[in-house]
């Protein structure tokens, strides 16, 4: 397998909405020590992309430019230092950036094998989300079996992966959704219960139950002293998000005296170490579930790469559940 040297790619023209990524023609990158060049059949689109477009949210000052943190393929090229991967093996990988196009480059370290029973579309929807999930309800949060766990968008990626996750490893799981529908989807993924929060309010509910232990929030603004305040003495929140703002007045009293933990983080600043072991924590830990069939993602729909504007308005939208990927070698299976 030898690469081109040209590759098609979508570039972000300039910081705006959808209509701003473009279709360009770029020289293929080249791996260095310790890295991999994929061929990429199918690239998950995040929230985390749809903010690098519109300027909020800049790559790492040596990572690609390019959008795109997640993908499936075959490894085209190694560079030097590399043992764990061979030309034509088939991965998913965490990436740094750079996903919409047909080649990309990953630490070896980030990359995983496809599950099997996974398709490349399938395997492509894995990375950003299992790494953030298992790195912040698993490493951050320590949630356990039998806990009581809240995580708000229970219809997105990530609240898709956790309500599976947490699920499988024992946690009484509860979710918050826009719609019936959408509830009902997540009582079908494990949810004890899927709480619409058009219509009910999640810390009543979970100080019903005594509390939640720890809270998984990607909405912040006001939702953050409401998440104090459905959190069981002792318990956790963790914040990945701020769709609904950065910024709220909140009672530290509460904390201090009911002992809890408020964090956070965000994955892709991280240092390369730190995401391999998150990487070898997915091997051990959640492979061996997807494989089993307790979990698998959540999918919403697909485009060609030529038509990222339109993924990038779906999952912008509120309509969409689950994982939305692009297309993008002709022959994506």
């Amino acid at each position: 397998m030898t690469p081109p040297g040209k590759m098609r790619a979508i570039e972000i023209s300039r910081h705006g909405g959808p209509e701003v990524l473009t279709l360009v023609e770029l020289p293929v990158p080249q791996p260095g020590p310790g890295q991999i060049l994929i061929e990429i059949h199918w690239a998950g689109v995040n929230r985390p992309d749809a903010l690098q477009r519109a300027g909020a949210y800049a790559p790492p000052p040596s990572a690609s430019p390019l959008p795109g943190l997640e993908a499936a393929g075959r490894v085209a090229a190694i560079g030097p230092d590399v043992s764990q991967w061979q030309v034509g093996d088939l991965v998913t990988a965490l990436l740094p950036g750079g996903g919409y196009a047909e080649y990309a480059i990953a630490p070896a370290a980030h990359a995983l094998p496809i599950p099997a029973g996974l398709s490349l579309r399938e395997a492509a929807c894995l990375p950003e989300t299992c790494f953030t999930v298992w790195t912040n309800v698993f490493d951050r949060g320590r949630l356990r079996a039998g806990e009581r766990f809240l995580v708000h968008g229970g219809s997105s990626g990530i609240g898709t992966t956790a309500i599976q996750l947490a699920n499988a490893m024992g946690a009484r799981v509860f979710t918050t959704a826009g719609t019936a529908e959408k509830c009902l989807i997540c009582g079908e993924l494990g949810a004890e219960r899927a709480i619409n929060y058009r219509e009910e309010d999640f810390v009543e509910i979970l100080r019903a139950e005594g509390g939640a232990d720890l809270i998984l929030d990607m909405v912040g603004g006001d939702y953050i002293p409401r998440n104090i305040r459905a959190l069981a003495d002792d318990g956790r929140l963790v914040m990945i998000a701020f769709l609904g703002g950065p910024k709220a007045e909140l009672n530290f009293a509460q904390i201090m005296a009911r002992r809890l933990t408020v964090t956070g983080s965000t994955l892709r600043p991280q240092s390369d170490l730190a995401k391999a072991r998150i990487a070898e924590s997915l091997r051990t830990h959640v492979w061996p579930l997807i494989e089993s069939g307790r979990m698998r993602p959540v999918m919403d729909s697909e485009f060609p790469l030529d038509q990222a504007a339109e993924a990038h308005r779906r999952i912008e939208s509120p309509e969409h559940v689950g994982k939305i990927v692009l297309r993008v070698h002709k022959d994506a299976g």
